[in-house]
């Protein structure tokens, strides 16, 4: 199926469609492939194996972070355009327009109108991807709940959720959460430590946030998740600022 895709994108848009073709057929070939071998009666991401180990392809990552998207999305029973704008945003800049066109409407004529299970989906990407990278997925899902500048309740659960599925730690979730909402003591909780901790508690707690969220554990990933990254980090650093010029350090 892929080299059919490969030779009629070559028809129409020379090498590079070619490219774009194989990609989509890829894509279509590993999904029908492996549907046929299985019930008609689950989900798309039955074709996932949780016994697998390995790495995540391109493409059924960013396929599995594009259902995760949608479940965020949906999550309130109403979809956004903001939301919507700064998923597209996000894969343009992470894949370039053709490549997220192409993930889109892979998406959009195949995974869309079936069941998509965050418990699925999260079982498939555990184990094939670092928990630093887990905490990039936890972070951009944030990214789209508050895309409206407001995170509901519906969308609250719905990440908790998937953070539970990629066994995020609850100090790291309430830790990425306390990112997105002001209140008196989100400083210590971004940084997973009580208003009640030490100077030397304090500080000890900066170095360790510091050195989890630092960019270079994702140098391997596209620059949009190295800027994630880095939005990470600036917010240890403006948390440890906060609890300095509080307490007089």
């Amino acid at each position: 199926m892929k080299w059919l895709f490969a030779i009629i994108g070559f028809a129409f848009r020379g090498f590079i469609g070619s490219i774009i073709g194989f990609f989509i057929g890829s894509i279509l070939e590993r999904i029908f492939f492996s549907s046929s071998k299985s019930s008609d009666s689950g989900s798309f991401f039955d074709i996932f194996d949780e016994s697998q180990k390995g790495s995540v392809s391109p493409s059924d990552f960013e396929l599995n972070l594009l259902s995760l998207s949608s479940l965020v999305i949906k999550a309130d029973g109403q979809v956004s355009q903001s939301e919507m704008d700064y998923v597209r945003m996000y894969f343009v800049q992470s894949y370039g327009k053709e490549r997220a066109n192409a993930t889109f409407r892979t998406f959009n004529n195949v995974v869309k109108n079936r069941e998509i299970s965050a418990d699925r989906i999260c079982a498939y990407l555990r184990p094939r991807l670092s928990y630093e990278v887990r905490l990039q997925v936890l972070h951009y899902l944030f990214n789209i709940a508050n895309a409206d500048q407001h995170v509901s309740d519906s969308e609250m659960r719905v990440i908790r959720n998937i953070a539970q599925h990629l066994r995020v730690g609850l100090q790291d979730f309430e830790s990425i959460k306390a990112m997105f909402f002001q209140s008196a003591d989100n400083a210590y909780k971004i940084l997973e430590i009580e208003k009640s901790a030490s100077d030397a508690e304090v500080k000890k707690a900066y170095r360790t946030m510091a050195k989890k969220y630092h960019p270079d554990k994702l140098q391997h990933m596209d620059e949009v998740h190295q800027k994630g990254a880095q939005e990470k980090f600036t917010k240890v650093q403006e948390a440890y600022e906060k609890i300095q010029k509080e307490r007089g350090l």
